[in-house]
């Protein structure tokens, strides 16, 4: 299949690219600084030559998106915004435009739309969005809007012969260098993975590989549009998800930070600590109901093969690729 990534560079879309490439697909990555023969240039906003690489695709993955581990100043909201909405308002006019249009348009959403809450998962038919709960800091509701803002932007365009789907993902976990692995790691090595204020924020992951299998069966599966979870089905508290990693790098220790030390620490990174102390409980409602499992269900299994990987990765030896697992082997036909 041929499948275009646009905003494919950052971690999860290297995650997505070198699998999917892998396993035989064409892939072609939209990008503001393309480097490679697969890489087209667009500017993330407006149309251009890069639309002749939708037309006769089989898949669009809209990646495009500024990264939200930054300081929330006024400025970087309104990017982050803007990065979203302007990105899927190209995308859904290539779309439209295309003489043969992708069978499916997946856009890249965040769990971070759901409450901060601890007394029950999130699940797409019975979560609570975020935005309006009491107790938290009034403008982690932006996060929410941003999301919430992206996914309209995507159910707004008029591609009737494209189906759409919303990918609110959890933290996806690779070994790459520069993701949410990697830093974490960094801090559990350090002897800085220890409980962030107390500790009991609830933490949603995704291993890389289980990422790539669930838009794999995404993009097969013709019923399933509109929102859905990626997540795997056992968010643990941050004190549990850290002893566990702390314990993969063999550290014993992991030095506790309250919430001003937080602050500290989210300001030295230029990071927020909505990142850190947000309570995301998550569960994928709507993937397990379509009959998709999860490889990597616990943390422990899944953060030691990480490790592996990682380790492998700075020794140069052994390192492995995310597997492609949800059937779209080479020559697959249009989903």
């Amino acid at each position: 299949m041929k499948i275009v990534l646009p905003g494919g560079t950052g971690q999860v879309g290297t995650v997505l690219d070198r699998a999917l490439s892998a396993a035989g697909h064409e892939v072609v990555v939209l990008t503001r600084r393309p480097r490679r023969p697969q890489d087209v240039a667009w500017d993330g906003a407006t149309p251009g030559p890069w639309t002749e690489a939708v037309d006769g695709a089989d898949v669009e993955v809209n990646l495009a998106g500024r990264s939200v581990s930054c300081r929330y100043t006024p400025e970087n909201l309104r990017a982050m915004t803007d990065s979203r909405v302007d990105s899927a308002r190209a995308v859904g006019e290539a779309i439209a435009a295309a003489r043969r249009p992708p069978k499916v348009w997946l856009q890249m959403s965040t769990a971070t739309i759901y409450a901060h809450r601890f007394d029950a998962a999130n699940d797409e038919a019975t979560g609570v969005i975020g935005g309006t709960e009491s107790g938290v800091p009034d403008y982690w509701a932006y996060s929410v809007e941003i999301a919430k803002n992206g996914e309209r932007a995507q159910e707004e365009e008029a591609t009737p012969g494209t189906r759409k789907v919303a990918l609110r993902a959890a933290m996806v976990m690779s070994p790459d260098r520069g993701g949410v692995f990697d830093m974490l790691s960094w801090l559990a090595r350090l002897g800085l993975g220890g409980p962030v204020a107390g500790g009991g924020q609830y933490v949603s992951w995704i291993h890389d590989e289980d990422f790539v299998r669930a838009v794999e069966f995404l993009i097969a599966r013709e019923g399933v549009e509109g929102a859905v979870n990626l997540a795997a089905p056992c968010p643990l508290p941050q004190r549990e998800f850290m002893r566990v990693l702390r314990r993969a790098w063999g550290v014993p220790v992991g030095l506790p930070a309250c919430r001003w030390m937080a602050e500290v620490g989210a300001f030295v990174l230029r990071s927020d600590t909505e990142l850190l102390l947000k309570s995301r409980r998550v569960v994928p409602g709507r993937l397990a109901d379509a009959g998709f499992e999860c490889a990597w269900t616990g943390w422990e299994g899944a953060a030691g093969d990480l490790v592996r990987r990682a380790r492998g990765a700075r020794t140069g030896s052994g390192r492995r690729q995310a597997r492609v697992g949800g059937g779209l082997s080479r020559g697959s036909p249009r989903p």
